[in-house]
């Protein structure tokens, strides 16, 4: 009867062992996405506060152009206000195709091609712009990553009776996101 009891005792140690280590992992796994996510927002913030610069350094040469700076404000407006990662995506699309129109536009500009506060904008904005799709790809990996935790036996029963959702992916919406943009300097 003691050999019993110490099994059951050991069995039972074990499985709270088990569901202590996997809690834990799925926590890490969690925190981990929200740190790549904030890693996203910053380089976001760092593009939307470069975006007026670049639209002030245009203004004086683009005159003819007001719809288009018009376009950029209001996408940049729209950006910075959405909330969740599929709204923010969807934002970040829209603003990605004013900036795309914007510097197609340009080309009709060579002295504002030419301006060295133009360029030097143009050049952290193009920075930010790689920062950004490798922190967009480090937030999906840690998603992927995290969803595959939540969704294979045996952590997702853990994963289910402390209520862990999966996360929403950073992806392109629509098809003028997913071409490459056509700038020629």
């Amino acid at each position: 009867m003691g050999i019993l009891l110490v099994v059951i005792l050991l069995i039972v140690v074990f499985a709270v062992l088990f569901v202590i280590g996997v809690f834990n992992s799925l926590v890490g796994l969690r925190n981990q996405v929200k740190n790549a996510w904030s890693q996203i927002d910053v380089q976001l913030k760092r593009r939307h506060d470069l975006i007026p610069n670049l639209v002030e350094t245009a203004k004086g040469y683009m005159v003819h152009e007001r719809t288009t700076l018009e376009n950029i404000t209001k996408a940049r407006s729209t950006a910075m206000g959405a909330q969740s990662v599929g709204d923010k995506a969807k934002a970040e699309g829209a603003l990605s195709g004013a900036m795309s129109k914007f510097f197609l536009v340009v080309e009709n500009y060579p002295d504002l091609k030419a301006n060295q506060n133009f360029l030097a904008v143009q050049e952290e904005l193009a920075s930010t712009e790689n920062k950004i799709a490798f922190s967009r790809q480090n937030y999906n990996d840690q998603v992927l990553f995290f969803n595959n935790k939540i969704q294979m036996f045996p952590s997702n029963t853990i994963a289910g009776m402390f209520s862990f959702k999966s996360e929403e992916f950073f992806g392109v919406e629509g098809q003028e996101e997913r071409e490459a943009p056509k700038v020629k300097f």
